[in-house]
């Protein structure tokens, strides 16, 4: 269970770091960003989570809003890892848990 936990934990992570890191480079670069080997890679690896939360949201929110939208559910899924591991972690004891 604890690993299946820091895995979770560890794809949102990267997940969450993929989306700041598009935001940041889409903003430093602008309108020249879809032809950025960079930018794409972040778009691409960033997708699944974009198409998860525009498939869940309502349609009246607008797409400039749906990164916004990912990284807030994402977040509150990484709180929520957080919590489990903690809980595991004082169930089996910090020296169990410190390799993970």
């Amino acid at each position: 269970m604890l690993l299946a936990v820091v895995v979770l934990k560890s794809l949102v992570e990267i997940t969450l770091m993929v989306i700041f890191g598009r935001f940041v480079l889409g903003r430093l670069i602008g309108v020249q960003r879809q032809s950025n080997i960079i930018w794409q890679l972040l778009d691409i690896t960033a997708k699944p989570a974009l198409r998860l939360t525009r498939a869940l949201s309502p349609g009246f929110i607008l797409d400039c809003y749906i990164p916004w939208l990912a990284a807030s559910w994402l977040a509150a899924v990484w709180l929520i890892a957080l919590k489990l591991k903690i809980g595991i972690c004082l169930q089996i004891g910090l020296l169990a848990c410190k390799v993970n």
